[in-house]
């Protein structure tokens, strides 16, 4: 079978879907790798490497589309100015898309349904089960690290003060006070980044597990009011709450968003849109020139006016909705998401050819669309199929 590998489109995307290293494990697994001339510049991975582990580099996006049968990216389809379609036309019945598609996502809504419209068979990374056989194929949750690393990195530029505590010869400056909702892989790398940077932090989270993991790294815990029993779902993950749950704990949060400079949004619930969880009067409130980092934004964004794909400033307040904010660290972001895909491919390859088993609960679990159909869960709900 062919693997193909383009190069990633989005504006200011760096990462790619395999590394040298990778190229070379697929090509030994009997595996065939296209790879788009330039595909790994950005993440500081050239041509002569990819050649030389065994790929085969090829001038065009669209030949990689053409010839391959599998094909491995790191966000979801885009649309493609060069072709002047989106990258889910260009791709053709049959064919297996490996990526990120964050389905249930209002936003991607219209690619999802050509991908189905297409008989494109497409499995999102951003649904790997937490279990422990697929622990190394969990690219969202080594995602999830870079953006939380990189988010309170971006957070503290956009402030107008210093983050740490500050002695000089005109007084003391205080350190600022940093939130992070949501203490999962993603918030406890912000919560830990932040604490380095010298910030007084905070965390909120509704499941237990999750407030002693962030009590242990230091963080003063404002407290959600949602019982465990409605608060962890399988895995550990969160589960969805009802409006009611969302609106109380709006509440609770509302008073403490006013003290904060920083906010790092990063509650999610596992194919699901994300919760909303700062409203856009809870942003008028907070203090003009603080920051919120919203790295839910590709489920949605826990915030009601983050902006997709950008930074806009808001009643005074900053918010970061960048999309890729892996892509901002792309050496090390690209070397982790392509060792969990190859992980991902290794399990599906038999003797060079890629079998999927719909009963297995892995794959059960990422598969988005297939033979014409939308068969993911999250999504179906959130288009009201």
């Amino acid at each position: 079978m062919i693997v193909g590998i383009p190069k990633e489109i989005m504006p200011r995307e760096q990462r790619v879907s395999a590394t040298p290293e990778t190229v070379k494990k697929m090509v030994t697994d009997g595996l065939q790798v296209l790879v788009e001339k330039g595909a790994g510049t950005g993440s500081f991975y050239h041509d002569p490497e990819y050649q030389e582990a065994g790929a085969e580099l090829v001038d065009t996006a669209k030949e990689v589309f053409d010839r391959a049968e599998i094909i491995l990216k790191v966000k979801e389809p885009q649309f493609n100015a060069d072709y002047g379609k989106n990258e889910a036309d260009l791709m053709h019945r049959g064919q297996i898309l490996i990526t990120f598609i964050h389905p249930a996502s209002p936003v991607n809504h219209e690619m999802v349904r050509k991908l189905a419209e297409n008989g494109i068979t497409a499995l999102t990374l951003d649904a790997i089960p937490r279990i422990s056989r697929a622990q190394n194929m969990d690219a969202l949750t080594s995602m999830s690290t870079c953006a939380g690393y990189k988010g309170i990195l971006l957070a503290a530029n956009a402030l107008p003060k210093f983050v740490p505590q500050i002695f000089s010869a005109v007084g003391m400056v205080k350190p600022i006070n940093a939130l992070i909702i949501g203490a999962g892989v993603g918030g406890l790398q912000a919560l830990a980044t932040a604490k380095r940077l010298g910030a007084i932090t905070y965390a909120a989270d509704i499941r237990p597990d999750a407030v002693t993991q962030a009590q242990s790294l230091g963080a003063k815990i404002v407290e959600t009011g949602v019982p465990s029993e409605e608060a962890v779902g399988e895995g550990g993950y969160a589960l969805q709450l009802s409006e009611e749950r969302l609106a109380e704990e709006r509440e609770l949060l509302a008073p403490q968003l006013e003290q904060m400079d920083i906010v790092f949004l990063s509650a999610l619930v596992p194919g699901k849109v994300a919760p909303i969880l700062v409203t856009e009067d809870m942003v008028k409130r907070m203090k003009p020139g603080s920051a919120i980092v919203d790295i839910s934004i590709d489920q949605g964004g826990n915030c009601e006016i983050t902006p997709p794909g950008a930074v806009e400033v808001k009643h005074g307040v900053t918010l970061i909705g960048i999309k890729n904010l892996p892509g901002h660290l792309p050496q090390s972001a690209t070397w982790m998401f392509a060792h969990n895909v190859y992980n991902l491919v290794h399990y599906l390859c038999r003797d060079g050819e890629i079998i999927l088993d719909f009963s297995d609960e892995i794959i059960a679990s990422i598969l988005t669309t297939h033979d014409g159909e939308i068969v993911h869960q999250g999504a179906r709900e959130a288009m009201g199929l």
